[in-house]
């Protein structure tokens, strides 16, 4: 399924400032690895990802191409397209797909059209929901919940940025690169350290415990499911608002320069740390350039790192079990570290 601009704004979010921020940024630069939201239930975290779709630009995708591929890439596209040059270009809004809990590695991967099969006796490809988010989003809810089968398809796929398909007599290879964004509750389930390693950014999601905060929340849903097409129209105008500074953040992005002594702190925050690998610290430098871009910035900030470090670093920590502080928690303890001794350098 994949949503359109008819739910609820992203704008009339009440707070959650964080997970808005993340969302906001993987849409600037969807190269980031998408964002997971883990916190309590019912603390609008799938409302805002299905929010997203509205701020998204449209894509040039080739016209009846079930993987709108891009037809300005030829590294990036199906057989199909890839074999001709006389492509028929059309607009379409960038793709948001659930990934369901219960779905079926045939209807993730795509599979034997069996109607087809037994009517026409023709043997074709139905595309699955992987081809659905090609160029888009895959939104996985409850994703702590997800069998592990499933866990290694989606990271087979989102590390290659293809899915191949080779069963009941078909062999198909098309481009499947999305985003992916996650959320679910962390006592009902944690997730492998593979999958939580492929998300960009990641943001503890908690109840607002403010009463003004409540009451607003509560006056806006109740506001939207009593007359959606007049909440979505009163708020139309500040998500037009925001969906142009997304564009003009994406177009800045290119431009926005990391000097050596940003790259330099980046290092000492992950060392301290001990984040494993260097994944960290990429993902930190595209945050931070992301945020910069945000801001309508060229050159990335101290601040940009300090901002983004939580989010980009937090679910890399190892676990400490001389430690059960919050791993967020961990990293703003370690920032303040870094730049005390900085100080006092």
């Amino acid at each position: 399924m994949t949503h359109r601009a008819g739910n609820y704004p992203f704008v009339a979010i009440v707070g959650q400032d964080a997970l808005k921020l993340a969302i906001i940024l993987c849409a600037t630069d969807q190269s980031l690895g998408g964002v997971l939201a883990l916190g309590d239930r019912g603390t609008g975290k799938t409302t805002a990802v299905r929010a997203l779709a509205a701020l998204l630009p449209e894509l040039d995708t080739v016209k009846s191409c079930p993987y709108h591929c891009d037809p300005a890439n030829k590294d990036a596209q199906c057989e199909v397209c890839a074999g001709s040059d006389a492509h028929e270009i059309t607009g379409l809004a960038a793709p948001v797909v659930d990934l369901p809990l219960g779905v079926t590695e045939d209807r993730l991967l795509g599979a034997l059209d069996l109607e087809r099969a037994l009517v026409d006796g023709v043997k074709e490809f139905e595309p699955g929901l992987l081809a659905k988010a090609n160029r888009g989003f895959l939104y996985i809810d409850e994703v702590n919940l997800l069998e592990d089968h499933l866990v290694d398809v989606l990271l087979d796929v989102a590390a290659s940025g293809w899915n191949v398909v080779e069963r009941e007599g078909l062999s198909v290879k098309h481009p499947a690169k999305f985003v992916l964004v996650g959320s679910g509750n962390p006592e009902e389930g944690e997730l492998r350290p593979q999958l939580l390693d492929r998300f960009g950014l990641s943001v503890d999601v908690e109840t607002p415990s403010n009463i003004k905060d409540r009451v607003e929340i509560i006056k806006r849903r109740d506001a939207y499911e009593r007359d959606p097409k007049a909440f979505v129209k009163k708020w139309k105008q500040a998500n037009t608002k925001l969906s142009n500074r997304i564009s003009k953040a994406r177009d800045l992005l290119h431009s926005v320069q990391v000097d050596d002594h940003i790259l330099q702190l980046i290092a000492e925050i992950c060392i301290a740390l001990g984040t494993d690998g260097l994944r960290g610290e990429l993902t930190l430098i595209k945050a931070a350039r992301a945020h910069a871009a945000w801001r309508g910035e060229v050159s990335v900030q101290v601040s940009d790192v300090k901002t983004m470090a939580p989010h980009a670093l937090s679910h890399r920590l190892r676990r400490n079990p001389l430690d059960d502080a919050r791993s967020s928690v961990r990293v703003d303890r370690v920032l303040d570290e870094v730049f005390a001794k900085r100080d006092a350098a």
